[in-house]
Formats: C-alpha cells, structure tokens, sequence
C-alpha cells in the first residue's frame, strides 16, 4: 500500500496479495494442474521412458510436498510446491494408464475365421432410406485361425464386427461365435490434427474393427462369462430392454425412446442426429447429467413424499437423507443400465458428492464438489482430459455453478416482485433459459474445436425440449422400465412416445431454419487449450480480475480464423487428394475409406466438397483456372498454379504405377504429388509425395503461401504407445523368443 498510487505493474508481493484474496479458491485448481500434467505427457513429441515418465514425477511431486512441509506458512511456496505436486502427479498418472493398456495386436489382412464371446450387440441405422438395422457385435476372448495366429492364446482386446445384412442368426450376450471376417485396425487421423481413433482404441482396450464374409456359427451362451457375472447380467438386461422397445416401438421415436432407456444411440437414424446437432438438441441423445438429475430427482420427490405420508417416520426418520440416498441408487442403477458412458459416470460421481452434502448437512452443490469429481476422474482416468464428453461436461458444470454464484440472487430478487403463479412462471423459465445460455456458452469452444459448428438457436429449441424430457419424457420412461418385468410397459412406451416426437418434430422445425447449423473451420489444439483456460480462469476465481478469463475465451474462439488453412490435403493412403478452393473443397482420387475422409475434411475446412476429377478423359478446370486436369501429355494428370507454386497432380495412372511423368512437365514445378508411386519421375523436384510417403508419414498437409511446407501426421503425433507402426501394423501376436 505504501508503494505510490501510481505504481500499478505487478509484482511478487502484489501477486501473492492477489492470492491470499482467493486462498478458499486456490484447491479449486488442483484439477485443473492434473489435467495440465496429463496433457504435458499426451502431447509429448515422443514416448517417455520410465525414467521421465515414473521417476521425475516422483522426484518432482516429492520436492514439492517436502518444500510444502518445511515452510507451511508460506503462502507463495505452498502455492508453487502444490503446482509442482498436481503437474507431476497429473504427468505420472497419465504415462502408468498408458502403459497399463495391452498391446495393439497385429490383424490379419486377408479373411480369416475368428472365434470369440459376444459381450455386447448393437443396432445401427442402415441408411437413410430405410431397411433393417445392420448388427454389430463386440467380442472379446477373440481366437484367429490362421496360418500364423493358430494356438495363440486369445487377444486381449476387442473386436468390433458388422454382420452381413441377410444373417439372421439368434445371439445372446455370452454365446460363443465363429465367423469368417475381414479385420481392420483403427485407423489413421484423415489430417494432421484430426480425430485419433488409435488413441481412442488405445484406451478404450479395442484392437479394431472388421466385415463378416458370411453367416456366423453360434453355440449357446456360457453361464460365467469372461467378462464377469455382474458384467453379463447388465449386458443380457439391456439387450431385452432395447429389443422390448424396439418391438413395442418401431420406427425412428422408438430408437430415441430406447437410446434414452438402454444408452444405444446407434440406431438412431442419420437425419435425426443432423436434426439434432444442428437445433442444439444433440445432448438429449447422450445419456448424461440432464438424464440422471431427472432419474434422481424424480426417484427423491417420490420417496420423500412416500416417507412424508407416514407420520412415524417422519417424525422420527431423517426423510431428507434417505431420499437423497435411494435417489443415488436408482441413479447408479440407471448409469449401468445405459453403459456407464463417461458422462453419465461423471454425472453420477458429481452427484454423489451432492447427496453426501445432503446427508451430513453441507451444502450440495458447490465449485468443490465439481472439484473432486473432476479430480478423481483425472487420476482414475487421465485419458479423459482430451475426451470430448469430459470437456463439455466440466465446462458446462462449472459454468453453472460459477453462473448461478454470480446471477441467482439478482435474478431471484427480480422475479420476487411477481406474485402467485406468474411467479413461478416466470421463476422456472428465467431458471431454464439461464441454465441453457450458461452451458451452451460455455461449451461452445468445445463443440467448435469437435465438431466444427456453431448452433445460434439452441437456447429456443432447450427451453421447449428440456422442460417436456423432465415432467413427461423420462417419467414415463421410469414408470415403463418398472412396469417391464410384467409385460405392462407398453402403455407407458406410447406416452413416451408422444412426447419423443414432439421433441423430432422441434428439432427437426428448428434445423431448417435459416443458418442454424454455421460451420466453422478446424480449431487448433492451442485454441482449445486458450478457451478452456478463460473459461476456468473465469468461473474458478470470484474477484473482478476474474474476467481476464473472457478476453482468453474469446481469442480461443477466433484462432479458427487466425490459423492458416492448408492448400492441399492428402488422405492416410495416398489415394485421395483435396484442393482447397475458394468456395469449395475439390476432391480427386478415391480411397478405401473416402466417405469418412472427405466428411472430416469437409468439417475442418469448412467447405463443401466437390468430387472434381477422377483422371477420366474429359478434362476439367477451374473458372480462374489454377487448376487444370486432363489437358497434359500424359493421361491422369492435373497442374495447378497457387501463388508462386506450380503443382503436379497425378490422379490416375493407366499404367499401375509404371509410367514416368515427362521431364518437360516438371520442370516448373515446386510440388509432385501422385497416388502412384513417382518412382524416378521428376527427380530434380525438391517436395515429392506419393503412397509411400503417405505411407510413412499418414495424412499430409501441404502448406504454399510461401514456399512448400509439408505436415505429416508422424509428425503431429510423434512416435507413442497407441500410434500404429506405418501402414497400420500392431505388435504380432506371436510369443517372444526366450533370453539366453
């Protein structure tokens, strides 16, 4: 104080002063440390040793608790030694998960016959146009029979098979199944940066995916399976739930009906889903907090009006608490019931630190208790830090909280001058509609770094939606469950029903409406960290400077159009090649999985995508002409000018790889790139591309502005336990050789 009223630059003392102002605040970011650490070693460029993966941590988080103890009364050393402590635990945790997965097994690349246990079956919707549900079943204890596999012992991962359409075989949860299939790993990111499906698989404990070639042999279901009697008798019970539904309820509302009893969203149609994504309604389809606070507070209103209605117990009994603790395990059963999804398991640890606040007293719900769901999920689970449900959860809880901290009494005092029941009218809708704008806003740099759009209308399409899944949707979705066992649940169904299609025809009216769906393009990885570092530097703190946090939200949310968009994309296989014009994105080639990658490709760019040449013998240009194909010497091959850049383009080669591009037109021309092999062709062409290289180094990013930048998803990613080896082999399944 006595530094002068002029002096406003920050320093150690003032910091520390800053800190002791919010010393009740300052646990509130251990969680936040943790996921910082867990990060750290995800985005290492290389596979740690045990030595920095173990070792330092240990050393560090040691340093830190002993520097904690020598000078308790500090404040500024207690602060740092607990960073250093939350970091070091959080980096630690994060390489012991990693390690303790299982291999990635090397598949197969031919057919082969494939023994395994049904542990789960799904339905997905076939295609838009109707038709039966194609099955996909999980199996696990996964046997190959083949000339290399034969007498191996029993793959530790999953496996993921689709049946073919016209088999109509009877399975159950635990049979045992043959069938010849055709196996596939996970598969490489469409561009450096995009969706890591390894990385998912990895930790998710599948070894991949695969077509079957024919009908399946199944032998009846083992009484103990594999995966465990618990495991087995939930998995059984909803298989039975969801065929009840679907024979109850045919059609595009019962799938919504049974995702939101049994946790399959798979069958849900596909224009569904883009209904609901873009009316800002995709989370009714994910069983997670919304969901389980309906359960649990319809379980606690009736048990505590049961226990009310009898006079001895209420006298006596503590209503509150017991109500709170039955609601807690309906809840739990519910979680189970619908797979235990991250966020429904979130959901439900968050709320049972709220019915531990009821039970002893405390208050229930409060920035500590989203504190230590948050930790405990991060040091069970330190993989969730990059998961998509984990993001929007937390920043949707923390919003909420921080939110009504900030806004509830003035929005109480405000509606308090209204009387009888316009007052609460009025007090529920101010409720939900600020609920709905707190939690989209802050998810909102979520769902564009994920999803690349940006829904206008949700808190319209939320305000009629929420409020009739809570008072008729899910209560009769819980009285239909009840009512099961007896086969007296179909009438319940119905009334579900009526409302679930209230909801299709909502989000359906409200996703036509003009830019309701504004795509975005791709945010990067330090956009995202920028937004959600605002957001809890903005909800975490109560003082004003606070709301630095805003200014870093906001620049998260702009660094889709500060980054440089790529000039060429090139698919994991090198067979398929993107352009990157004006209004579109110009597509060339074909590739095995050409479907997803040009959807991921769409949503980074934010282009529409235009199939433009497939090296036929009609040729094709731009309306500028940068780009010309079909017009050269030899067959297949496109040229393109961008800037100062004379680019190559090889799409088709007639001759299977073996003819030479012409030294005349290469001579220009700072990049080649072909889906063929360029062998020995334009050798004095410095950036060369082609399956090899797409081979070595996956998906590829070409950058012209200035000069030929090149990025290779290798690259990106680094060398790392869940990156496949090129060309997508794993660790062969055969036994090591014994040590001398």
């Amino acid at each position: 104080s006595r530094a002068g009223a002029g002096s406003h630059m920050l320093n150690p003392m003032s910091v520390m002063v800053l800190f002791a102002g919010e010393y009740r605040r300052l646990v509130l970011w251990c969680p936040v440390l943790l996921a910082l650490g867990a990060l750290s070693y995800f985005l290492w460029p290389s596979e740690p040793g045990w030595e920095l993966g173990l070792l330092l941590p240990a050393i560090v988080a040691g340093a830190g608790l002993g520097a904690c103890l020598y000078r308790p009364h500090s404040l500024g050393v207690r602060v740092l030694g607990g960073a250093a402590m939350a970091l070091a635990v959080g980096f630690g945790a994060a390489w012991s998960a990693a390690h303790r997965q299982p291999p990635m097994p090397e598949l197969p690349r031919r057919g082969t016959e494939l023994t395994g246990i049904i542990q789960d079956i799904a339905y997905f919707a076939a295609s838009d146009r109707g038709g039966p549900p194609v099955r996909y079943v999980t199996l696990g204890q996964g046997v190959l029979h083949d000339f290399v596999n034969e007498g191996m012992p029993p793959l530790r991962r999953s496996l993921n098979i689709r049946l073919v359409p016209q088999d109509s075989a009877e399975l159950g949860i635990g049979a045992h199944l043959r069938v010849r299939v055709l196996l596939q790993s996970p598969s490489f990111p469409a561009f450096p940066g995009g969706r890591d499906t390894q990385f998912e698989a990895w930790f998710a404990g599948r070894a991949g995916r695969g077509n079957a070639l024919g009908p399946v042999q199944v032998e009846p279901a083992i009484p103990y399976p594999p995966q465990g009697f618990a495991t087995h008798i939930i998995a059984r019970l909803r298989q039975y739930v969801g065929a009840r539904i679907r024979q109850v309820l045919p059609g595009a509302s019962g799938t919504v009906v049974a995702t939101l009893l049994d946790g399959k969203a798979e069958e849900v149609p596909r224009t569904v889903r883009e209904d609901f994504a873009a009316s800002g309604l995709a989370h009714l389809l994910a069983v997670a907090g919304l969901h389980l606070g309906i359960v649990m507070g319809a379980a606690m209103l009736v048990c505590r009006m049961g226990l009310a209605a009898w006079e001895w117990a209420a006298l006596r009994w503590p209503c509150k608490a017991i109500a709170a603790l039955v609601a807690w395990g309906i809840g739990g059963a519910y979680v189970l019931l619908t797979g235990v999804h991250l966020p429904a398991e979130r959901s439900w640890l968050m709320s049972s630190v709220v019915v531990l606040g009821l039970v002893v007293g405390r208050r229930a719900v409060s920035m500590r208790g989203v504190a230590l769901a948050a930790t405990i999920m991060l040091l069970v689970a330190p993989q969730v830090v990059l998961d998509v449900a984990f993001q929007m959860s937390m920043a949707a809880v923390m919003a909420l909280v921080a939110g009504y901290e900030v806004i509830h009494p003035r929005l109480l005092g405000w509606v308090g001058r209204l009387a009888g029941f316009w007052q609460t009218c009025a007090r529920h809708a101010a409720m939900l509609a600020l609920t709905s704008i707190l939690a989209g806003t802050a998810t909102l740099p979520v769902v564009m770094a994920h999803f690349g759009v940006v829904q206008p209308f949700f808190v319209l399409a939320n305000l009629l939606a929420v409020p009739l899944m809570a008072v008729w949707i899910m209560p009769f979705g819980l009285l239909a469950l009840l009512a099961m066992p007896v086969h007296a649940d179909a009438p319940f169904l119905h009334l579900m029903d009526v409302g679930v299609r209230f909801v299709l025809w909502l989000a359906h009216g409200v996703a036509g409406w003009p830019a309701a769906r504004i795509a975005v393009p791709a945010m990067p990885g330090w956009g995202l960290f920028t937004g959600l570092l605002g957001l809890c530097w903005l909800c975490l703190w109560q003082r004003s400077w606070r709301w630095w946090g805003a200014v870093l939200v906001f620049v998260g949310m702009a660094t889709p159009w500060l980054v440089r968009q790529p000039d060429i994309l090139i698919s994991p296989d090198g067979q398929l090649i993107g352009v990157r014009d004006r209004g579109s994105l110009l597509i060339m080639g074909h590739a095995r999985d050409e479907y997803t990658v040009k959807a991921a490709w769409a949503q980074a760019l934010a282009l529409p995508v235009t199939t433009f040449w497939s090296g036929g013998p009609q040729g094709v240009e731009t309306a500028d002409g940068s780009l010309i194909c079909g017009e050269d010497e030899v067959a297949g091959t496109c040229t393109m000018l961008r800037g100062a850049q004379e680019v190559v383009l090889r799409v088709h080669d007639p001759s299977d790889g073996l003819a030479l591009l012409p030294q005349a037109l290469c001579a220009q021309a700072s990049l080649v790139v072909s889906v063929a092999p360029i062998r020995q062709s334009c050798p004095d062409v410095s950036v060369r591309l082609d399956r090899f290289s797409a081979w070595r180094g996956g998906a590829q990013m070409v950058f012209l502005a200035s000069g030929v930048q090149v990025v290779t998803d290798r690259q990106t990613r680094g060398e790392r336990l869940w990156v496949l080896k090129p060309g997508g082999h794993g660790t062969p399944t055969l036994p090591l050789a014994q040590a001398e």
